[in-house]
């Protein structure tokens, strides 16, 4: 299937469907809701995109009015719309608005295009970078809510304070005014009960979700789930996963053998995450490691994150951002030759397309850390397993990374320096403070052995199969690959039958968390 088949079947399905509901349902007088999604595609249909567009379907299959917040050339330029090389290159919007007439035929549409802002673009001129990310106007935060979406897309945390960027940064910040203007207007306009939008953080939805708590609305954000074709809804924000682990909640014999199929995977590589499959091999420690581990007192693995990603900004709470909090440990590391320590970079700093342009590999490199003798680097492309370092491991050190809550699982003491999407339930060492962070790293380097409380593993199991089966909900009856690029997807063939909730208990969740206010979470 190329990509222009893709779209029309794309076309023709969800065309299907909006018939069908035309012909066979009635909208009510009720007051609607507001579906945004302008950061997860341009052409074609991303697994956010198809989220969000079969929730819009699913509510009107009850009869509940929808309205689709559409940009019509309304950003200058949109996130993926942006060319990190040349800021100033007009982005793609011919194909988006193309691809949005298919996929919104037959819907109510509330589109939005670009209006000048004069006097703000006079006040931006002159601003330099740090002048920029902190330019507020009429009480809104504009530069605040644009650096999460720059950082993303320029592929850094750190931004450079050239003339490139600061292009940029004027650019994002006039294009999120234009939407909170647009928005703001909408919300006035059709009183909408709620608001449902992509994760939140990138800055079209950010300012969205911004103008809508300004009413006092409640806003619904998503992001990919843990499973395949899964998403994850919350009236929080996605990006934190902050999932509800209620303290009644056990795994019973069903759920831990459940639980244990999909370990039994993801320890051999065997996991997608958003379409992408980041270990296209697994190999065990090798003979040169292994040897090198034997002339040392003990191994401590150190596992890191993407510093762009839009996660972090919820993880640094001990520490300022990563590469902080790993030069803190290469001072220990330098104190503790007695010990072998092992970072290792994440797979996705050199996934094509997404390519880290500050990476763990820079820093380890531009800091000659291959001088220091009891420290090893993996980096991003090599594929040695990192549960095998887990369990030879004395301990395991992370930011803010998946990995630790499976290593707490593992039966391995986990030292966590980063706020994470576990770290709101004892499953792993989660110090308050960055000088208590320091003490308890210094206390475990030191120290022969450390207990890892049975409760950490408890709480892990029931925190992951929480993420995984009970807040993933699956959309896989609905979405397949389009098998032109990773992540895209169309809709399968089914009627609307298979949207009612009474035949579905995922639409039961989906409808009842976005009209009730109720959790987005599965009885499984």
């Amino acid at each position: 299937m190329d990509r222009e088949i893709a779209l029309q079947t794309n076309r023709i399905r969800v065309s299907k469907l909006t018939r069908a509901i035309d012909a066979s349902i009635r909208q009510s007088e009720q007051r609607p809701i507001v579906v945004f999604n302008a950061s997860t595609r341009l052409s074609g249909l991303s697994q956010n995109a198809g989220f969000s567009l079969l929730t819009s379907l699913a509510l009107r299959a009850e009869g509940i009015p929808v309205v689709h917040f559409v940009c019509n050339r309304g950003l200058t330029p949109c996130v993926l719309g942006t060319d990190r090389d040349n800021p100033l290159t007009k982005p793609p919007c011919r194909e988006c608005v193309r691809t949005s007439r298919f996929v919104y035929a037959g819907a109510d549409v509330h589109s939005f295009s670009y209006n000048a802002n004069e006097e703000m673009e006079q006040q931006l001129a002159g601003l330099d970078l740090q002048a920029l990310l902190t330019y507020e106007y009429e009480h809104i935060p504009l530069g605040r809510l644009v650096l999460p979406s720059m950082r993303w897309i320029l592929r850094r945390h750190h931004l450079q304070n050239d003339s490139d960027t600061c292009s940029l940064a004027r650019a994002y910040i006039l294009s999120a005014w234009n939407v909170y203007t647009e928005f703001s207007h909408l919300l006035a306009s059709r009183s909408p009960r709620a608001v449902v939008v992509f994760n939140g953080m990138f800055y079209p939805e950010a300012i969205a979700r911004f103008a809508a708590h300004e009413k006092g609305l409640p806003v619904y954000s998503h992001e990919v789930g843990m499973l395949p074709f899964s998403a994850f809804f919350t009236e929080k924000e996605a990006t934190a996963y902050p999932v509800k682990v209620d303290n009644e909640f056990q795994l019973d014999h069903t759920q831990n053998e459940r639980l244990d199929k999909y370990l039994s995977d993801r320890f051999q590589g065997n996991f997608q995450t958003a379409g992408v499959k980041f270990w296209p091999e697994m190999k065990q420690m090798d003979g040169g490691i292994s040897e090198k581990a034997a002339r040392h007192q003990a191994l401590v693995p150190i596992f890191t994150n993407v510093i762009f990603d839009t996660s972090q900004a919820h993880a640094n709470t001990l520490f300022e951002h990563m590469f902080s909090w790993l030069d803190t440990v290469i001072e220990r590391i330098k104190q503790h030759p007695e010990i072998l320590f092992i970072i290792r970079a994440h797979p996705d700093e050199v996934r094509p397309g997404k390519e880290s342009r500050e990476s763990v590999a820079d820093w380890y490199h531009r800091n000659h850390l291959s001088d220091i003798e009891n420290l090893i680097f993996i980096p991003p492309d090599e594929f040695i397993s990192s549960y095998d370092l887990i369990q030879k491991s004395k301990f395991v050190m992370v930011y803010n990374s998946t990995v630790g809550l499976e290593a707490s699982i593992m039966g391995k003491p986990v030292l966590c320096a980063g706020k994470a999407r576990y770290t709101q339930v004892p499953t792993v060492f989660f110090p308050e403070t960055r000088k208590a962070y320091e003490k308890l790293l210094e206390d475990f380097l030191s120290r022969e052995g450390i207990d890892q409380p049975q409760e950490f593993i408890r709480n892990a199991r029931r925190v992951l199969y929480s993420q995984l089966f009970r807040a993933s909900i699956p959309f896989d009856q609905y979405l397949e690959e389009d098998g032109v690029w990773r992540g895209y997807v169309t809709f399968k063939e089914f009627d609307l039958a298979a949207l009612e909730p009474e035949r579905s208990d995922i639409i039961q969740v989906v409808v009842d968390g976005v009209l009730k206010g109720e959790l987005f979470i599965r009885d499984l």
